[in-house]
């Protein structure tokens, strides 16, 4: 019996987030440059959005291009930036065909325009459709990202649109860039490091956390069941004591 046949369709997590680490060991493992594991990560983004879908799952988010990646090495970066515009470019079509409706979240004005005008594009032929939706995180921290927010609600007050003992958890997280997506009940880790590295810091504060040893570009089908499943075997208390929940 596979992990996906073991898995309880009433409790599956309704939101998921990814950090898809171990490109760059994945590909000096083969003696190439870090951009041929980015490539073939390309592969095992597709086979889990597929696999969460199949399971009912209703979001994933994917940890694309953190802000600390800009600081990489320029040929690095331009080479992933080319090739998110490939798989945007190429990818439409299968996102078409499975109803994934495209998001994004992060400091998207820093892309550079051919990038940015691919991923509007796709955003935008795939707006309607009813499936998972998949959030690209491009150009993302957290830290920036509640730092927008907490600037965002100061000029609320600032303007007189906003009385600071207003201010609450849901207004702060209406000013997210998630203000759109539930908080994810699981957080998956590819390469085996245990660190969130800036990501979702506020919207994972009681999801579960997975940890794979697995490259991402080695990442299939059953890795992503098998951490719903081990999801589904722990007793999510919210602060409460077992006899609570």
């Amino acid at each position: 019996m596979g992990y996906q046949d073991q898995i309880d369709l009433s409790r599956v997590p309704k939101h998921i987030a990814v950090i898809m680490d171990g490109n760059g060991r994945w590909a000096k493992g083969f003696g190439k440059l870090r951009i041929f594991g980015h490539h073939n990560g390309v592969k095992s983004v597709r086979e889990a959005v597929e696999a969460a879908d199949d399971i009912g799952v209703k979001y994933i988010t994917l940890y694309t291009f953190s802000a600390e990646n800009w600081n990489r090495p320029k040929f690095e970066v331009s080479a992933i930036m080319e090739l998110l515009v490939t798989a945007l470019s190429r990818e439409v079509a299968q996102m078409m065909k499975n109803n994934v409706k495209l998001s994004a979240i992060g400091d998207l004005d820093q892309l550079p325009p051919r990038c940015l005008k691919e991923l509007d594009n796709a955003k935008e032929k795939t707006k309607d459709n009813t499936g998972i939706t998949m959030t690209l995180a491009i150009s993302y921290g957290s830290r920036r990202e509640m730092t927008v927010a907490a600037k965002n609600i100061a000029q609320q007050v600032k303007d007189g649109k906003l009385n600071p003992e207003d201010i609450t958890e849901e207004v702060f997280a209406q000013n997210l860039y998630t203000h759109d997506l539930p908080d994810p009940e699981l957080l998956i880790r590819t390469s085996g490091e245990y660190r969130v590295s800036n990501y979702l810091l506020w919207q994972i504060a009681y999801a579960e956390l997975y940890f794979t040893p697995k490259l991402w570009p080695d990442f299939r089908r059953e890795d992503l069941f098998e951490a719903v499943l081990d999801y589904q075997k722990r007793e999510r208390r919210f602060g409460k004591t077992s006899e609570q929940v």
